[in-house]
């Protein structure tokens, strides 16, 4: 059967606009996960195909860190360098982006680049049952694509000077403000000891992509209880429940 090329033209236009609302359906889909309701953490696997590790996986994060093996870990060596900064809202949380060349961290022999980071309200991880105000979670990918996570407890204390610039400046959801004449050193953003536990995770938003090298600073840093209740009147509750450990092993340094 011949067809004409009018209703070629129809069929072409037909089907680019099939494509394109399939692709628009998609995007907006993958956009409704939330931390709560129909669309929260129970129900982030069924959201897409592309987040089947959020209810399928068996080494997801994260984890309530009850018990660890004291191992002779190298020590994490961080290699950060100031940036000009822009904090993005996400519209899961605020977000750091930071410009290729700002150094990272090395582990042994391998080395990740600092990516971004963002923060939880309260604390995603656990430490013996206990979850604190808030953590800070800095990603980091190696050359091969493999990606590293040093998470940074924040406890309630003393208001914290290296987040006033992040925290004072956010900017609407969806959007990213630059902070005018402000750089950011991530290295200050760390506590004075790096002692850590470490363990084989995911991300622990979708599509919650397993063998994530997680290292889990002991020590935390502080923030006032001020600057929580200012990234909780945005973000009141922005973590994933943990995961079971199933038959992972928790690493520790002896610090």
């Amino acid at each position: 059967m011949r067809t004409s090329s009018g209703n070629r033209r129809f069929l072409a236009v037909a089907g680019l606009a099939a494509i394109l609302a399939a692709a628009a359906h998609a995007q907006e889909h993958a956009a409704h996960w939330s931390y709560s309701g129909e669309h929260g953490p129970d129900h982030w696997g069924a959201e897409d195909p592309a987040f089947a590790a959020c209810g399928s996986g068996t080494r997801q994060s994260p984890i309530d860190i009850e018990t660890a093996t004291t191992a002779a870990l190298p020590a994490i060596e961080f290699s950060y360098k100031p940036f000009p900064l822009t904090v993005t809202d996400t519209h899961h949380s605020f977000q750091v982006n930071v410009p290729q060349g700002s150094g990272g961290i090395t582990v042994g022999e391998e080395h990740y680049e600092l990516v971004q980071f963002h923060f939880h309200h309260p604390s995603e991880e656990r430490v013996h049952h206990k979850r604190s105000a808030m953590v800070m979670h800095l990603v980091h990918k190696n050359a091969k694509g493999e990606l590293a996570v040093v998470a940074v407890l924040i406890h309630q204390g003393a208001a914290n000077p290296v987040l006033k610039p992040i925290f004072d400046d956010f900017p609407a959801k969806g959007t990213e403000s630059k902070v005018a004449e402000t750089t950011l050193d991530p290295r200050q953003l760390l506590p004075p000891k790096h002692g850590y536990y470490t363990f084989d995770g995911s991300l622990t938003t979708p599509p919650c992509s397993e063998h994530v090298h997680w290292f889990e600073l002991k020590e935390p840093i502080d923030a006032s209880s001020a600057q929580i209740a200012q990234f909780a009147t945005r973000y009141p509750h922005n973590a994933r429940p943990t995961q079971p450990l199933n038959a992972r092993a928790v690493e520790q340094t002896a610090d």
